[in-house]
């Protein structure tokens, strides 16, 4: 949505929901201590819920300091600035605008249709509403001096994802975004890198992503999945450089906001660093003994995507994939038949179910649900015809021009993986809008009942889905 758009969207989408308030007859000394404990330049007040007036930095001032009046004395409302001008939340941004130039003030009360205070709008949040956009923010990557500069920008992304949410923008264009604006973060901490401390690196060597950063598919709740290959003749001081890279590189990634992979899949461990000819017996060595730790192995490795150096390597990886799975249809099979093992959540009469303890009771892991069981079963069925780029919509596609996928049900299941990619990242945005870290769960209590039906629907084209997988590649005979 061009930027001009968003002064056209109702004040809901942009006000602080967090405000701070107090009754009129509150001690000003009180109401005080609490705007330097929260460090706020005003407090609300309100009666009944409905707001009767503002306290500000600037009433403090001019009426109680300038005039050497004891604050002990005052209660909130002999010193408020009333009325306090507000703006119902559905009107527009622009009317905001408006109103603040009509009336000469810097804040607005927003209030529901009846009256009650609901959230509050600065001409800061305003004015930062110009700089909220991808454009702005790859300018801003692109400018970035430092890991703190690097970390800034990594929360200001989570922000900028929050705030297109209520622009309209479809969750395949915001998820694509998110994906393009990390590879940038990560390209700019390389270059950063190479500039200070290694700018002597060998250039025959490649930083590849893996699992949903290598299908451009991460959302806001991820860590980080990646390795390093390298041209085999490398001297053995330029592959200590390549470590020592390595290391630097996601020591510095983690500081900046990225968390470590639980499983370790990062370039530092050397079990993820290694020379062309060394990735290729490796992948020999999953391949023909196929355990469930090796099927997710290869998995998250299947997806490489080639973020900086030499894209030559990547291809010479996923042609020796290629040339293996060909020659080994049990791996294929074997990967459908732990795919299995994610099915949806359905009981009886489509009843979805969530978990019944721990830290997520009474919710639902969207990705454990339907997200996991699309992309790895698509990816299977990739690998067999032939097909490795690109994210899962891509790999839907191109199994309908393969002949692999029919129309219809592509169709189904593509509308399915986007509506559960849509809750999840709903639900992280949510999240973050309430200071919380953002998780794949989602709380079917916040989904009204025609949400509830199409999340049922999306799973139960899953299980079709995993049906199909089933029969296909006749894991019945593998258990």
């Amino acid at each position: 949505m061009p930027e001009a758009n968003v002064f056209f969207l109702p004040i809901a989408a942009f006000c602080q929901r967090e405000v701070v308030s107090c009754p009129p007859d509150e001690a000003l000394v009180n109401a005080v201590g609490v705007m330097r404990k929260k460090n706020i330049s005003s407090i609300v007040v309100t009666a009944d819920e409905a707001p009767v007036g503002i306290v500000t930095d600037r009433d403090l001032r001019n009426k109680v300091v300038s005039r050497g009046v004891d604050p002990n004395a005052l209660s909130v409302a002999e010193i408020m600035s009333s009325p306090l001008i507000v703006i119902g939340e559905d009107e527009l941004l622009f009317e905001a605008l408006y109103r603040m130039s009509r009336h000469g003030i810097h804040r607005l009360g927003v209030v529901d249709a009846g009256g009650r205070l609901v959230g509050i709008l600065t001409d800061s949040d305003i004015l930062r509403l110009q700089t909220r956009s991808p454009h702005k923010m790859v300018r801003d990557i692109e400018l970035a001096e430092s890991l703190d500069d690097l970390r800034r920008l990594r929360t200001r992304i989570n922000e900028l994802v929050v705030h297109l949410t209520g622009t309209g923008v479809k969750t395949p264009d915001l998820v694509r975004l998110i994906a393009q604006l990390n590879d940038q973060l990560l390209l700019r901490l390389i270059a950063l890198l190479r500039r200070d401390r290694f700018a002597d690196l060998p250039s025959e060597f490649a930083f590849i992503v893996l699992g949903s950063e290598g299908r451009h598919e991460q959302t806001l709740a991820t860590d980080q999945d990646n390795a390093i290959v390298y041209a085999d003749h490398l001297s053995g001081d330029q592959v200590r450089q390549l470590e020592e890279f390595s290391q630097v590189l996601i020591d510095a990634l983690i500081e900046t906001g990225v968390p470590p992979c639980p499983g370790g899949i990062m370039a530092k461990n050397p079990p993820w660093r290694r020379s062309l000819r060394g990735w290729q017996q490796e992948l020999d060595s999953w391949l023909g003994n196929i355990s469930s730790e090796n099927i997710l192995k290869g998995s998250m490795f299947f997806d490489l995507r080639t973020l900086y150096g030499d894209p030559s390597l990547e291809k010479a990886l996923k042609e020796h994939i290629f040339g293996n799975i060909r020659k080994n249809e049990v791996f294929l099979a074997r990967a459908a038949l732990n795919v299995q093992g994610f099915r949806p959540p359905l009981g009886w009469f489509g009843r979805i179910k969530t978990e019944t303890k721990g830290p997520h009771q009474g919710l639902v892991d969207v990705k454990k649900a339907g997200i996991f069981a699309i992309t790895e079963g698509v990816k299977i069925l990739s690998l067999q015809a032939g097909i490795l780029d690109g994210g899962t919509r891509d790999r839907i596609n191109a199994l309908v021009d393969a002949g692999v996928l029919e129309p219809r049900m592509a169709g189904d299941l593509e509308a399915s993986f986007n509506y559960l990619v849509f809750q999840r990242l709903r639900g992280q945005v949510a999240a973050i809008s309430r200071g919380e870290t953002p998780t794949n769960h989602i709380s079917l209590e916040e989904l009204n009942r025609m949400e509830r039906g199409r999340f049922r629907l999306a799973l139960e084209e899953v299980k079709k889905f995993l049906e199909s997988l089933r029969l296909r590649f006749r894991v019945d005979l593998l258990r």
